[in-house]
């Protein structure tokens, strides 16, 4: 089987794997002042503006769940993650050609390497999560529920998600142009498919089926249900599950058939 001998290829350069991790690490933050903080300036920010649009100019305060700062950042710290996976994996065998050419390693490695580095970078801001949310306890504006147990399977089907439509996209930015403005597009549009800036529960019936069939939007639902009763769909979330190991079978075939072309071309 095809996804069971790629993964075995990619367990026995395990080491390999993690000395790469370490390098897109340093080199992403040498020379830099601020170092990681930027990972978690960028959506802090964003989250601010955001919240001073929505809270304080429309003062749309039913925009999503409150305290509707932590909502934010909950959900832009995430989607970050997510969509650098998509921008930087897309392009993961183009900006390694030559190691991906002449390597003699698993080439789904320089996916997986991509998402893992940027894991890392997600992993370091959740203090900031973990601040804001222990402000909001003591204030008395919000409560955590037994359902933040789920962080971290939600975190994990983020990873898998993010490696399946990397090894999608991946080969085909090598084969078709294009494709590197396309992600670009479906990034912007997926921001707002998925509920980052508001509740699920806030779309029609309908437009909340539609919702339910971008795996993302079930992965949220799931990571913020423990800062927000009543935040996870259960048929939201067992469509995520699904989709998410549907993209990681479907991106290992599309990698293992273009791989010969894409050592053609590259």
């Amino acid at each position: 089987m095809i996804g069971v001998s790629q993964f075995r290829g990619l367990m026995a350069q395990r080491q390999v794997l993690r000395t790469l991790v370490e390098r897109d690490l340093r080199v992403r933050y040498a020379g830099s002042v601020l170092g990681y903080v930027w990972t978690v300036l960028d959506p802090l920010l964003m989250a601010l503006v955001y919240f001073v649009v929505f809270t304080l100019i429309f003062t749309a305060r039913q925009t999503g769940n409150q305290p509707y700062f932590l909502h934010l950042i909950t959900g832009l710290f995430l989607w970050q993650w997510f969509a650098s996976n998509m921008s930087e994996s897309s392009r993961a065998l183009l900006s390694e050609s030559r190691l991906v050419r002449s390597a003699n390693l698993p080439r789904e490695l320089w996916v997986v390497r991509v998402v893992l580095a940027k894991g890392i970078e997600f992993v370091l801001t959740l203090p900031v999560v973990v601040a804001f949310t222990i402000f909001y306890l003591i204030t008395g504006d919000t409560k955590l529920h037994w359902t933040i147990i789920f962080i971290p399977v939600a975190l994990v089907l983020t990873f898998l998600l993010s490696v399946g439509i990397g090894m999608i996209l991946a080969p085909i930015t090598v084969l078709v142009t294009d494709m590197a403005r396309v992600v670009r597009i479906a990034l912007r549009l997926g921001f707002y498919a998925t509920p980052v800036l508001y509740s699920a529960d806030m779309a029609p019936d309908t437009l909340r089926t539609v919702l339910a069939l971008n795996p993302m939007s079930g992965i949220l639902e799931l990571f913020r249900s423990g800062f927000f009763k009543g935040e996870m769909n259960l048929f939201s979330v067992a469509s995520a599950c699904v989709l998410t190991v549907v993209l990681l079978l479907v991106g290992a075939f599309v990698f293992k058939r273009l791989e010969p072309a894409v050592l053609k071309e590259i």
